[in-house]
């Protein structure tokens, strides 16, 4: 028998337990067949791909671990008016982006240093610095779990929202094949809307600058929080923002968050504040902890992996700076990636 497989080897913040069943999936027979034969068998099933967004308990995986690694870009269409281009789930995202950038299709650049694979952009509909998946997403094609049949989806029955979707609310039932996008081509990106990124490049609002220095730019940024991937350095080893930035009604939001705290208002009527404001406020700095396990040095919202931790402990500081928001501002973070047989 062979030996079992660690899930701190197949994931960005190097945490999580043994698993005895890996099924690596090449191609998209092997990949439905994985899933869908242990769909029949009722056997639990894990999938990942880049795993830059999972969080995995520390005991043994009672679970199939299915590793997506499908290749491919299809360009369906490229002319001067845009370019439909289906990505297979195990592609890069990346480099998605990178080629993009590249080939003058537009919309994905200041997604540019982002960790994981096409597949699972849709699922946690990612976005940063002012653009998310969503905005150029056509279609996604999944394997429908409770069904048994490959289904293609609109945008609107994708059920995009922030930092999440109709994948991510049905977590058991999509397995994503392949992202189609729907990008417009020239050379320069779409107008900025985030302010940090506009001081970086040096522009106002709503300026389009070149696609590469936006990328360059944004690249440059997350490099600066510890969110470019890097072996040698344990700010990287996390899943990114551990918290998403709270969504609260109006009323809630005047009622909790101090004048000073930040605030965006959402198309619905919410109020939007930042998560990374509101821990530090609450007593918790750059590199805060005892263990292994301690909030990065470089950005609040990353709690990383000096290179010895457990899930455990990951989830017990987890645990400590939700409680510490909480007491201080009646306001409950939520967790960002996906916690695999574990809980906060």
């Amino acid at each position: 028998m062979a030996d079992p497989i660690l899930l701190a080897d197949l994931t960005t913040v190097r945490l999580g337990g043994p698993a005895d069943e890996v099924v690596e999936a090449t191609d998209e027979d092997t990949l439905v067949e994985a899933v869908a034969g242990a769909d029949a068998d009722g056997r639990p099933v894990l999938v990942v791909a880049g795993g830059s967004n999972l969080v995995v308990a520390d005991d043994p995986i009672e679970r199939r671990v299915v590793l997506v690694r499908t290749a491919g870009v299809q360009v369906e269409a490229d002319c001067p008016g845009g370019a439909h281009v289906q990505v297979a789930a195990g592609e890069d995202w990346d480099a998605l982006v990178d080629r993009a950038v590249d080939r003058g299709w537009v919309g994905l650049e200041a997604l540019s240093g982002i960790p994981g694979s096409v597949g699972a952009t849709p699922i946690q509909n990612v976005g940063a610095y002012g653009q998310e998946v969503s905005d150029t997403t056509a279609s996604v094609r999944a394997w429908d779990r409770v069904q048994r049949r490959q289904r293609t989806l609109t945008p609107a029955q994708c059920g995009f929202g922030y930092r999440t979707s109709r994948f991510k609310a049905e977590p058991d039932r999509w397995l994503v094949l392949s992202v189609t996008f729907r990008l417009p081509v020239g050379e320069t990106g779409e107008p900025v809307r985030y302010a940090e990124l506009a001081r970086r490049l040096g522009v106002d609002l709503g300026t389009r600058p070149p696609l590469r220095a936006v990328r360059d730019a944004v690249l440059a940024l997350r490099r600066r929080k510890g969110m470019v991937l890097d072996a040698g350095d344990h700010d990287t080893w996390s899943t990114g923002s551990f918290f998403t930035n709270p969504v609260l009604a109006a009323a809630a939001a005047a009622e909790r968050l101090p004048a000073a705290a930040p605030r965006w208002q959402q198309p619905d009527g919410r109020v939007k504040t930042s998560a990374a404001w509101l821990i530090e406020r609450a007593g918790f700095a750059r590199g805060h902890g005892a263990g292994a396990a301690r909030i990065s040095t470089k950005h609040t919202l990353a709690l990383t992996n000096r290179g010895a931790a457990s899930t455990a402990e990951l989830l017990a500081l987890a645990r400590e700076v939700r409680a510490g928001v909480l007491d201080r501002f009646d306001v409950e973070l939520e967790p960002e990636p996906t916690l695999v047989d574990c809980s906060l």
